[in-house]
């Protein structure tokens, strides 16, 4: 019975996680291909600069360039957008195998409970066994059938000793299951990744990857972002 009752309410838990994951995936190829459309575009402005470069003006060159570097810019922010997404959907998947190992944990420490309460004698079966055993010594002694003490103390059936593990409570850590030690961590606070996280645009970034609140961060800013590290880096610079 309880089983059915962890496995109904963990299937009603993944009833909308199929959808979750094909607009995600949707978004994803959707920012792909944007990205890809981006860098087509791309390349023609850079063949069309390349073949034109000795006509055109300072200026000229200026804009174009210029151009060139703001469509990179959008491409990048696609890319940004795609594995942010990408994280959320996995965050999303692991949260789900989370719980399901938490529903495990508490089901297997539910069915050694009951095994123990079934295993062991009840108190009150135990003293009325003892008592109706009293009452036919007393009719025995009445008709003069009467016993020496000793045998009646022999014949007292003696109480089993009580599990150790008997009326113990669950765990108060179930719930709180623990890490992957293999999982890779991330951010200043060297923590694994988790929420809305956002990259460092230096490429030798030792970090790479940081959570919003732990870079005082709330929405994803426009253009390139660097770290803290990075920025006292490039001002040493």
């Amino acid at each position: 019975m309880a089983a059915a009752v962890y496995l109904e309410q963990h299937l009603d838990s993944l009833e909308a996680l199929p959808l979750e994951l094909q607009r995600n995936f949707n978004l994803m190829r959707d920012l792909d291909k944007r990205a890809q459309d981006v860098m087509k575009e791309i390349d023609k402005h850079a063949d069309s600069y390349l073949a034109t470069v000795k006509k055109l003006s300072s200026a000229e060159r200026h804009k174009k360039l210029e151009q060139i570097t703001k469509l990179f810019s959008r491409s990048s922010e696609y890319g940004d957008d795609k594995v942010t997404l990408a994280m959320q959907t996995y965050e999303m998947v692991d949260k789900h195998i989370r719980k399901l190992d938490n529903d495990l944990a508490r089901f297997e420490a539910e069915l050694k409970d009951t095994s123990l309460t079934i295993e062991t004698p009840a108190p009150r079966a135990e003293k009325g066994k003892r008592g109706r055993k009293k009452k036919a010594e007393e009719e025995d002694v009445s008709k003069g059938q009467k016993r020496k003490k000793k045998d009646t103390k022999e014949a007292e059936p003696e109480l089993p000793p009580l599990s150790p593990d008997f009326g113990a409570g669950h765990p108060s850590d179930v719930l709180d299951m623990p890490v992957d030690p293999n999982e890779p961590t991330y951010c200043i606070c060297h923590q694994v990744s988790y929420g809305e996280m956002i990259g460092c645009d230096n490429n030798d970034c030792p970090i790479e990857w940081f959570h919003f609140p732990c870079v005082s961060l709330t929405s994803k800013p426009k253009g390139k972002w660097y770290c803290p590290r990075c920025i006292g880096e490039r001002k040493k610079k």
